[in-house]
């Protein structure tokens, strides 16, 4: 049995196990509720406020979907149950998060990377980036996910997670689409109606104070007209910080470098059949973050059959960001522990590093290493990121008839994300080092000299960058509804879906004394950097120096400038027009109750890649980069089948069948790449804008069961097939014209050419992924006062795939989540701890290990109106693990490696609450 069909069938077990051992509980509630309503009024108060309003409420909108959903909704006005939209969604089955600063900020979903979650806002569509400070993050990518760290939780009032597909759904998403929605006047009763909040909180890494605030008021005319207004502000530092490896690789020592050590080890060395790490670092990532969201929605009823809803929302989300490094650096493209020290001015300043001791494991990695004459390089760096999201929706709905409904809505968003300093400072000294790493998380560096003596230091190089994108989207929609009878309505539309990506970046890398004197590594000046030096005292393990940006520059008379690099220049454009037809029914089959719909929705959609190919015409001339367009245009029909039975009062069987797409990243799709020829060997790569999207097969069968006032247990299984995942992969000797590419870009080379070796991305991989879902909730009403105000939710999602028939897991994709969450509710006070585990995934290029994240809140209802609140975040301050694995010098892989390890602290917020 492989061990994915024995995580399945675990995972089957507990379902089984959950179900059995909870079925007499639950009817066992649903009598002491009985009872309960009967006698006591106050717990009726109870079950109709806070945390077990919002699960009952999202209990009814799953049991009344006849798709597979799940749904959040606020507890009170602007009041959703946590600090962090990404931190509720994880508290959903098949939902997982990663983490910034402890901070939820993006959705996988049943297994699919962030990429394949479509996220929606009040309808439309929404992308907005928010990189990451590490580059094995992502710094400055971009992609179609959505960061959910833009907005606070207190802007929106209910967020759902649609995981199977009908036809009046928009394309895309193949993972799933989350919506998210804002509050609305009409929601409210007539009159006046307002909320607000304050918090403050600490973070046990940076000790600042945490301000968050939250306010929104709604006035309603009689149900006329509406006007709501609400405002979200916060701020906070975070700090992550930890050790790195990076750049792991087999190198043949030179014969100066080993004379220290034994015979074997000499050999095994010189001969490159050691794996050296090309360095380690001990960083801080420090980052000042200031979040300002506010939306607004009007309301205007001018007929009784006629509801036209303005919505706009404004995101602001400012990144003020240190990176700071102590690392063994390479020289001279070789290993950092091995090579040579950088010459100043033409004069070697410290003699070759030589190796004491190495150890290794059995995969030829060296795991301990004592040096001496190491070259160190600390990396001071600074940033200044901005996101700025706007968005305005108008809706309308008008009754036409009892039968007949028309809706729509016309929309556009913006997302602009700005970095324009991106600066890095690097000093360089030398000295003996100790460094030990053993297994995925356990290193440790001794640095046999003063790392925070300035004078160990010179000045060694000086980078500026900056980036900027932006993300359009402009979005159309205009259905119908008609309803034949109590059992028929047919459902049609039609949408237009315009999205744009553009981006640039600017760099001005090796600045030297002068601000145009260029150099590379070993020929600037023996620059001490006593007059700006600063000692950086942040890192648990070790001080050393870093440098006063404002004063270095000062020193060398450098004024900041960047320069465009044309071939960092794209932009992807799709224009997507689509129509639909669903019919809805709801009627009886065989005596049971049955609802659902089939339908079909056919799309069109334009793709135009714009960017730059360098060229090298040959290798005399110079590299030069040329504009190119590539236009392709695809189109398709996707039908879907969603039903749900009803068997009785509380259990229904649901299933869905359906066909869906997932567009491919945006840096796939990218028009930019380089062209070369050289006596006649001719080489292409390039971006690939004749991607088709990837294509999927879906189903969802499961089984619910609803009991008492908040109680559910469901269990499910769902299968996607997924044609055309995109690789990159090199062909030799093929055409020209195959390319796509215009002719003559470099000279002579025209279709008819043989291109040598042509690399790109491709459709290729066909993957199957499963899982099993299992999700449980109850209040114990059935135990004796005080325990009967405890309850419990708990999920837990089993994931396996399969790459070309092989058992391979996807990037992105964790096998094991689960949640677990136990509260106490009264109607004065009320707390609850939730755990989240995600087993550990891979990215490109590495991997994280698994985490378990632990947050809480409690709350006490000092009157009517006026609550006191205590919110903890990431209360473990749980490790993060970054791996990566290797092979190799005779193609054997070897064991994970350290890539990453941080943690960034616990957080506590102590708040008050009111409505009026």
């Amino acid at each position: 049995m492989s061990k994915s069909n024995a995580t399945l069938l675990t995972g089957a077990a507990f379902g089984v196990l959950a179900l059995s051992l909870l079925s007499g509980a639950a009817n066992a509630q649903e009598a002491s509720e009985t009872a309960v309503q009967t006698n006591d009024s106050d717990v009726q108060e109870v079950v109709v406020r806070g945390f077990r309003k919002s699960m009952g409420a999202a209990r009814q909108a799953k049991k009344s979907a006849n798709i597979t959903s799940e749904t959040i909704v606020a507890e009170d006005m602007a009041k959703f149950p946590d600090l962090n939209l990404a931190e509720s969604l994880q508290r959903l089955p098949g939902v997982a998060i990663n983490r910034e600063g402890g901070e939820g900020r993006r959705v996988s979903l049943r297994g699919l990377g962030p990429d394949f979650t479509r996220v929606q806002l009040n309808g439309m569509e929404v992308l907005g980036n928010v990189d990451s400070p590490m580059d094995s993050r992502g710094q400055t990518s971009r992609d179609r996910a959505f960061d959910f760290n833009l907005f606070a939780s207190d802007l929106f009032k209910k967020v759902e997670v649609r995981k199977s597909f009908s036809a009046e759904q928009d394309e895309g998403g193949m993972a799933g689409t989350v919506g998210l929605y804002t509050a609305k006047p009409f929601d409210y009763g007539t009159g006046f109606k307002g909320a607000a909040s304050f918090q403050g909180g600490t973070n046990s890494a940076t000790k600042d104070f945490q301000p968050r605030s939250a306010a929104q008021f709604s006035y309603n005319w009689d149900n006329k007209f509406g006007a709501l207004i609400s405002v979200a502000y916060g701020k906070r530092d975070t700090e992550e910080q930890g050790y790195n490896t990076y750049g792991a690789a087999t190198i043949r020592a030179p014969a100066n470098n080993v004379t220290n050590l034994s015979a074997a080890d000499q050999a095994k060395a010189m001969n490159g059949e050691l794996i050296f790490q090309r360095g380690n670092r001990l960083s801080v990532w420090g980052s000042e973050q200031e979040r300002l969201g506010i939306t607004s929605a009007f309301q205007w009823r001018p007929v009784e059959n006629v509801t036209l809803t303005l919505d706009a929302l404004y995101g602001k989300f400012t990144n003020n960001r240190s990176e700071n490094h102590l690392a063994t650096r390479a020289s001279l493209g070789s290993s950092s522990i091995l090579g040579v020290a950088t010459p100043h001015s033409g004069n070697q300043v410290a003699p070759a590093p030589s190796l004491n001791s190495i150890r290794y494991d059995q995969y030829n990695s060296v795991n301990y290493v004592d040096a001496a004459y190491t070259v160190f390089a600390t990396e001071t760096r600074r940033q200044e990121a901005e996101n700025t999201f706007n968005q305005v929706v108008l809706t309308g709905q008008w009754q036409v008839s009892d039968q007949l409904t028309i809706d729509g809505h016309i929309g556009k968003e913006t997302s602009d994300y700005d970095l324009p300093i991106s600066d890095k400072f690097y000093t360089e000294a030398f000295g003996g080092l100790i460094t030990e790493y053993w297994g995925t998380s356990d290193a440790h560096n001794t640095y046999k000299w003063d790392t925070t003596d300035a004078n160990n230091y010179r000045a060694h190089e000086i980078d500026f960058s900056a980036t900027y994108q932006t993300t359009e989207l402009e979005n159309a929609e205009l259905n119908a509804t008609f309803v034949q009878n109590d059992y028929l309505t047919y459902k049609g539309g039609v949408s237009y879906r315009s999205f744009s990506n553009t981006g640039s970046q600017y760099t001005n890398d090796d600045v030297k004394k002068t601000e145009w004197e260029k150099g590379t590594w070993g020929t600037g000046p023996d620059d001490k950097v006593n007059d700006y030096a600063i000692v950086f005292d942040k890192h648990d393990d070790q001080d050393w120096i870093i440098v006063d940006w404002d004063k270095a520059l000062d020193h060398y008379g450098i004024t900041r400038t960047v320069a465009l690099q044309k071939p960092s220049n794209y932009t992807v454009k799709e224009d997507t027009t689509a129509a639909y037809g669903q019919m809805d029914w709801n009627g009886d089959f065989f005596g049971k109750h049955m609802r659902g719909n089939v339908g079909v929705r056919a799309y069109e959609t334009e793709l135009t890649s714009d960017g730059f190919m360098s060229v090298k015409p040959s290798a005399t001339l110079p590299a030069v980069v040329t504009a190119v367009q590539v236009q392709k245009k695809y189109s398709g029909f996707l039908p879907s089948f969603n039903a749900v039975l009803e068997l009785s009062d509380s259990f229904q069987i649901r299933t869905a069948v359906s066909q869906n797409l997932n567009r491919p990243g945006l840096t796939a799709y990218a028009m930019q790449g380089s062209v070369s020829e050289e006596n006649g060997y001719v080489k292409v790569s390039a971006g690939n804008p004749n991607l088709d999207p990837y294509t999927s097969d879906e189903f969802d069968l499961s089984g619910e069961w609803y009991f008492g006032r908040v109680g559910m247990l469901t269990a499910g299984v769902f299968h996607k097939k997924i044609d055309g995942f995109v690789v990159t992969r090199m062909e030799r000797n093929v055409s020209y014209a195959s390319t796509g590419l215009p002719e003559n870009l470099v000279a002579g080379v025209v279709g008819s050419t043989t291109v040598n070796e042509y690399s790109r991305p491709i459709n290729l991989n066909d993957v199957k992924l499963s899982g099993l879902e299992f999700n449980a909730q109850t209040d114990f009403f059935f135990l004796p006062a005080p325990f009967d105000n405890f309850g419990a939710i708990a999920n837990m999602t089993f994931v396996k795939s399969e790459v070309n028939k092989t058992d391979t897991p996807l990037t992105g994709m964790s096998d094991v989540n689960h949640n677990l969450t136990i509260y106490y509710e009264t109607s004065t006070w009320g707390a609850r701890i939730s755990e989240n585990f995600r087993s550990d995934y891979t990215i490109d290029g590495g991997g994280f290990n698994s985490t378990t994240y632990v947050d809480a809140a409690a709350f006490w209802q000092v009157t009517p109106r006026i609550r006191l609140t205590l919110d903890g975040v990431n209360l473990t301050d749980e490790r993060e693990e970054q791996v990566n694995s290797f092979y190799n010098g005779f193609g054997q892989q070897g064991a994970k490696r350290l890539w990453n390890t941080t943690t960034s602290g616990k957080t506590v917020f102590v708040g008050v609450s009111m409505t009026f």
